[in-house]
């Protein structure tokens, strides 16, 4: 049997890993740069942690782990003969794969909030696992780099995201637009249409605008029984104006006397026009009054970073879940996240060719291996190298030159070391720079210097 990779799963080869610790690299230093620490937390969590957490479509999507032992022993026959999944689910599996990092921040942030510092920052770079379905830029395992601020309620901290995120898509020159909108928006317009019992059904159907059209929101809204009437009263979100200060005045006379809808355009507008204020353009920071995030826990501002030039779902997202640590019974911690996707931002910069040439760590010096004695003088000269930070290397064998060379070739060393017999003799070294073709005699100081 030929063995095969996992659905969603992938391997990395070297050239992979060197550019996803490109990514990394930057992520992480302007994480460190605005005030974010490190915390790492299992790969696996209780399931009863998780679940309830992401609204019913996260739920499913879960990846559960069964007990250890003969875990159908111990389930009911009835739910067993039934095959109801649902009912089993709890009894058979008590753990599961993390699906974000947030949540598990959140369980962490409740089991600890005695001994932290607030307003508390966090980032974590790990890897979450998710029953998806898998397509293009959409896996089963996956990296999340998440940065968090839990323990303040200032909206200053969501100009702070939008400042890190903008200033990192930069460095990894990815061209993005950064779209903001706020819970309390939607809730205030599902008051302003008379629909507030149906929330989640609105916010879920208006998030797949740019996917299905409006042709397909307004189908979904109608067959979850919102009412024509309710749906014309929404029709001016379909015809927003490019200015986002213009769409959120519109918003304001609408929500005359609706207090969550008034809130949440206070708090966009103090975030877009600080931001304005501090440079950032009106290009690259956009709101977006019909970006909803399909998750149950965002409060106020929502995030989502889309790559310009290239066809590839959101490459970030986030937002303020100023409730989430409530459900592990630890009232009155706010806290505002946000998320890079290191799969995706890597799809695109593939695509649009922007790793640099020296994101790959290639081996600088291959040793010529001319036999015992001679390997023995070389790889004192490479230790020494070593030393300096220099990566160098001894072929293995002592075979033909010409099998060193291509050795050297595929791997991409530009620098082939003679140091044989003869060179050893004479206190000398021969390099042969591979790509220019050129030739340089040096003693053993000169070279290592």
């Amino acid at each position: 049997m030929k063995p095969s990779l996992a659905k969603g799963t992938r391997d990395f080869s070297a050239e992979e890993v060197y550019r996803r610790k490109f990514i990394i690299n930057i992520l992480q230093k302007n994480f460190e740069l605005f005030g974010f620490q490190p915390l790492e937390t299992p790969s696996f969590e209780n399931l009863s942690t998780l679940t309830g957490k992401y609204g019913e479509e996260g739920d499913r999507l879960i990846f559960k782990i069964l007990n250890s032992g003969d875990f159908a022993s111990k389930t009911k026959d009835e739910d067993w003969l039934a095959k109801n999944s649902q009912k089993l689910i709890s009894q058979i599996s008590e753990k599961a794969l993390r699906y974000d990092l947030t949540v598990p921040f959140a369980r962490y942030v409740a089991m600890n909030h005695g001994q932290m510092t607030f307003p508390f920052k966090r980032y974590q770079i790990q890897p979450v696992w998710r029953a998806d379905r898998p397509q293009k830029g959409r896996f089963r395992e996956f990296y999340q780099c998440d940065a968090d601020v839990v323990g303040s309620v200032s909206l200053w901290q969501e100009i702070e995201l939008v400042q890190l995120y903008l200033k990192s898509f930069a460095e990894l020159k990815v061209n993005v637009v950064l779209h903001l909108n706020n819970r309390k928006i939607l809730s205030g317009l599902a008051e302003f249409a008379g629909i507030s019992d149906q929330l989640i059904d609105f916010t879920v159907a208006l998030d797949k605008l740019d996917k299905i059209g409006k042709e397909g929101v307004v189908k979904e809204l109608l067959e979850k029984k919102i009412s024509q009437d309710s749906i014309d009263k929404l029709d001016f979100l379909f015809n927003q104006s490019e200015k986002a200060l213009d769409n959120l005045a519109q918003l304001k006379e609408k929500f005359q006397g609706n207090e969550i809808g008034t809130a949440g355009v206070e708090e966009l507008e103090f975030v877009l026009t600080k931001s304005f204020e501090l440079g950032i353009s009106d290009e690259s920071l956009k709101f977006d009054i019909t970006l909803a995030r399909g998750l149950d826990y965002y409060t106020g501002a929502i995030f989502e970073v889309k790559a310009t030039g290239v066809a590839m779902g959101s490459i970030g997202g986030g937002g303020r879940y100023d409730n989430l640590t409530e459900v592990f019974g630890v009232k009155n911690i706010p806290g505002i996240g946000i998320s890079f996707g290191l799969d995706r931002i890597y799809l695109v910069m593939e695509e649009l060719g922007l790793f640099p040439e020296d994101s790959i760590n290639v081996v600088q010096y291959l040793f010529a291996n001319y036999g015992e004695t001679e390997s023995l003088a070389a790889m004192k000269v490479i230790g020494q190298l070593r030393t300096k930070g220099i990566s160098a290397e001894l072929y293995p064998e002592s075979a033909k030159l010409k099998k060193q060379f291509t050795y050297a070739e595929k791997k991409g060393i530009p620098n082939l070391v003679f140091y044989g017999e003869q060179e050893i003799a004479d206190g000398k070294i021969t390099v042969k720079n591979l790509k220019a073709g050129e030739q340089i005699i040096q003693t053993v100081e000169e070279f290592l210097d």
